[in-house]
């Protein structure tokens, strides 16, 4: 075989190879906590159905800059979490484009919006079935706040499925961040000069969440990644504008000790671009990668 041409490990043998490469030491305490079952809190408003979400996804939701914003998009919005949250901190005359690129999913969708958001919010969101990655070819109007929570690599799935574990192969990610780029772009020409986007991600490689956006940091210069502070101020302002609304955010299970969002949010560790939420290192939840930014303008390099 000649050299450069060896085949890299597939399957749980290459998995586990690339995530250590990737984490080093840290990876046996983060491999420990991925195996370790999903914590979910209920998301409710009123007397709707209570929805079940992971808590790390609901802070994640809750740092989209989207509180001056009339136009909203939630361009992969299947199953519905941050549609929902989304919805409860949206201002009282802003309207939600929930779009959802499968039709069987995007059923599911407008099922969760119908019943777990009271009918004056329902109202304002409407479900639609597209491709995010072309949308920008198809939209003629443009919004004020985009949330892009990307398909990824859900490692924490795969590690628990025996099946996805052994198809896994690296060449995935590099698909998988080729199709973010895809969905991140078309979002980003979708958003208005002056609007802010929230791109998140479940995955724990770095290609799929810094490598996405380190590209959009090149190719469009007016990208503004926010600060811890600001994002600390975006989430505080959402959480509260979410309890105004009537949403409660309560253990799965009652009786169970009630989940700080705040506590969780200091958890998040700060990278190049974002922010990361892990399972080992926030008791448990997550993984969850989010990153906000403004467009301050249009100029390409």
């Amino acid at each position: 075989m000649k050299k450069g041409t060896e085949q890299k490990p597939r399957g749980k043998e290459g998995f586990i190879q690339y995530y250590t490469e990737l984490y080093g030491e840290r990876w046996t305490a983060l491999e420990f906590a991925l195996m370790e079952e999903t914590v979910h809190v209920s998301l409710s408003a009123s007397d709707c159905r209570p929805y079940f979400m992971d808590p790390a996804s609901v802070v994640a939701a809750l740092c989209f800059p989207s509180s001056k914003s009339t136009r909203l998009l939630d361009m992969c919005a299947a199953p519905g979490g941050k549609t929902l949250v989304t919805s409860l901190v949206m201002e009282n005359d802003a309207s939600l484009v929930s779009n959802e690129r499968s039709p069987e999913r995007k059923n599911r969708l407008a099922k969760v919006v119908s019943e777990s958001l009271p009918p004056e919010i329902a109202s304002r969101v409407s479900v639609r079935l597209g491709d995010g990655a072309t949308m920008c070819k198809r939209e003629t109007e443009k919004f004020s706040a985009i949330l892009l929570d990307a398909p990824c690599s859900s490692e924490r799935h795969v590690l628990k499925d025996p099946k996805y574990l052994g198809e896994w192969t690296p060449s995935r990610i590099k698909t998988l961040s080729m199709e973010q780029w895809a969905l991140l772009s078309s979002a980003w020409r979708l958003l208005e000069d002056g609007g802010f986007m929230l791109y998140a991600t479940c995955a724990i490689s770095r290609l799929e969440n810094d490598g996405v956006l380190s590209r959009l940091a090149k190719k469009f210069p007016g990208a503004k990644i926010l600060s811890r502070e600001e994002v600390s101020q975006v989430f505080g302002e959402n959480l509260d504008s979410l309890k105004n609304h009537g949403g409660k955010i309560l253990p799965e299970n009652p009786g169970e000790k009630e989940i700080s969002m705040e506590k969780i949010f200091e958890c998040a560790e700060k990278t190049e671009y974002g922010f990361h939420i892990l399972p080992d290192s926030s008791g448990g939840y997550g993984p969850l990668f989010f990153s906000a930014i403004k467009k301050i303008g249009t100029v390409l390099k």
